[in-house]
């Protein structure tokens, strides 16, 4: 399992929200640039950057973060107010490593379907789209959590696997921002019904034994932001991790 780096952005500054409340907000006093480049330093290649305001349609941070993706040669996986076919191909293009899809696809029906015959079937199509799934209490939660779906969570993966994605971004919203402990029981239901998908775990991890567990039930890779900035788990130990998981395959 590969732990991925979370930089999270509201109004251009580094920020973790608190089970998605954006009244619950934590401000850390360094910029994107500097994440990067702190990562970077320290050996890690990849990164997952999520624009908070793209995630309520405010797409004011945008050009600022393409400006700062583009000056970097890391993996970066990328999300918040994706909202058009063109948008997902254009980011592709640009060199974005995997683009996180999550609104568009719950609200509009016939956007995976379209994306799908857009883009799918190309080399690593698949594996450069991320289905977002946003859940809390097994509803499926969307527009920066502040709506609900009446989706049921396994009929949604059902539907996304037979349109050929098939790695999936799920957020425990209980979980995430408490630094209390990853949402293993959620991953493993999903898990459970779907053996096969690629499943990056996302909320809560607060330590190295939290990355174990997810570990243990197969979880492909999990992304960690809050309990880096809080000095819960080092970038070191981060880099010391993904070289071991990257010898054991």
């Amino acid at each position: 399992m590969y732990i991925i780096p979370a930089i999270d952005i509201l109004d251009k500054k580094v920020v973790r929200l608190r089970e998605g409340d954006y009244s619950q907000v934590t401000n850390y006093d360094v910029s994107l640039e500097e994440m990067i480049e702190k990562y970077q330093s320290n050996g890690t290649n990849f990164i997952h950057v999520i624009d908070l305001n793209g995630a309520k349609n405010d797409f004011s941070n945008q050009e600022y973060l393409f400006n700062v993706i583009r000056k970097t040669d890391m993996k970066v996986q990328y999300g918040g107010g994706i909202r058009s076919i063109d948008k997902v191909k254009e980011l592709i293009e640009a060199g974005i490593h995997r683009v996180i899809v999550g609104t568009q696809a719950i609200t509009n029906p016939s956007f995976l379907t379209d994306l799908s015959k857009a883009i799918c079937g190309k080399d690593k199509c698949s594996d450069q789209v991320v289905i977002a799934i946003d859940v809390l209490d097994e509803v499926i939660k969307y527009s920066g959590w502040m709506e609900s779906s009446p989706i049921k969570l396994m009929d949604y993966v059902d539907k996304c696997l037979s349109l050929g994605f098939f790695r999936f971004l799920c957020t425990d919203i209980n979980k995430d921002g408490k630094l209390g402990g990853a949402g293993v029981d959620l991953y493993k239901k999903l898990l459970d019904h779907s053996p096969f998908i690629k499943l990056i775990a996302s909320g809560g991890v607060s330590s190295l034994e939290d990355i174990e567990q997810l570990s243990q039930i197969k979880v492909e890779s999990c992304v960690v932001g809050k309990a880096i900035y809080e000095g819960r788990i080092s970038i070191e130990e981060i880099q010391n991790w993904n070289l071991k998981s990257l010898i054991s395959i």
